[in-house]
């Protein structure tokens, strides 16, 4: 629940927490800058990118724009934070009404904070988990229950074969001294592929900021003609 007033000092740690996100516009009256939703949108994403997807949002003037913004983060972003803002806080919002979208902002933020501990909470229980995971020998993965394979019958020049294959990679093998050559193999194999999936999303994501700069520069377009068209009415009609 949103709190309906917020102390001064509760105010200034707001506007402090919000200072130390690079918003794409610059902030000159709290009321308008957040109206459209937009740069809501961008706070959230500076704290949790994964769930925020910035060209869902397009900088509006207009009411019925800046509805569509905020009923869209509603259900794509406040939803994964168990938070929601009202239909009447929204228009509120949209009009600038004074005090509003700072009481919005101080409860986003104690949701955002909620979220990262709870995020911090889960990859620390991880990483436990990982630590401590054991094969049948019941070793700790740290001292080498993964790397010593049961023992088998071996093959003439079955591991030659296979540390041969090894040596003609990509010299990365120093990572996993003590695995069998053919686990390490699969390890060095999996370890490409991801690297392989990361540049594609980095590309991806180039694209998609592209694309939101043009949107940006698109609607800056729109609205300086159509603040040139009214003007031209406005002459026609003194004239």
């Amino acid at each position: 629940m949103m709190n309906s007033e917020i102390s001064e000092e509760r105010l200034q740690e707001l506007f402090a927490w919000i200072d130390q996100v690079p918003l794409s516009r610059a902030k000159r009256n709290i009321n308008r800058d957040f109206s459209d939703g937009v740069l809501v949108a961008e706070v959230v994403k500076h704290f949790l990118p994964k769930i925020v997807e910035m060209h869902n949002y397009i900088p509006a003037n207009s009411s019925q724009q800046k509805l569509s913004n905020w009923g869209t983060l509603n259900r794509k972003v406040f939803s994964k934070l168990s938070f929601h803002v009202s239909d009447d806080v929204i228009h509120k919002v949209i009009s600038n009404n004074t005090g509003v979208i700072e009481t919005v902002l101080y409860t986003l933020r104690e949701k955002i904070n909620e979220k990262l501990q709870e995020n911090s909470q889960r990859g620390s229980q991880q990483v436990k988990e990982s630590e401590y995971y054991s094969t049948k020998t019941g070793q700790p993965a740290g001292s080498g229950a993964l790397l010593s394979p049961p023992h088998r019958k071996a093959f003439p020049g079955s591991v030659d074969q296979n540390q041969n294959h090894l040596t003609r990679t990509d010299g990365r093998l120093h990572q996993y001294p003590h695995v069998e050559p053919r686990v390490r193999l699969l390890l060095e194999e999996k370890e490409q592929e991801m690297m392989a999936l990361q540049e594609k999303v980095q590309i991806l994501q180039m694209k998609v900021q592209r694309l939101e700069h043009l949107v940006q520069l698109k609607d800056l377009r729109i609205e300086d003609l159509t603040k040139h068209l009214n003007k031209q009415r406005g002459h026609r009609n003194i004239t």
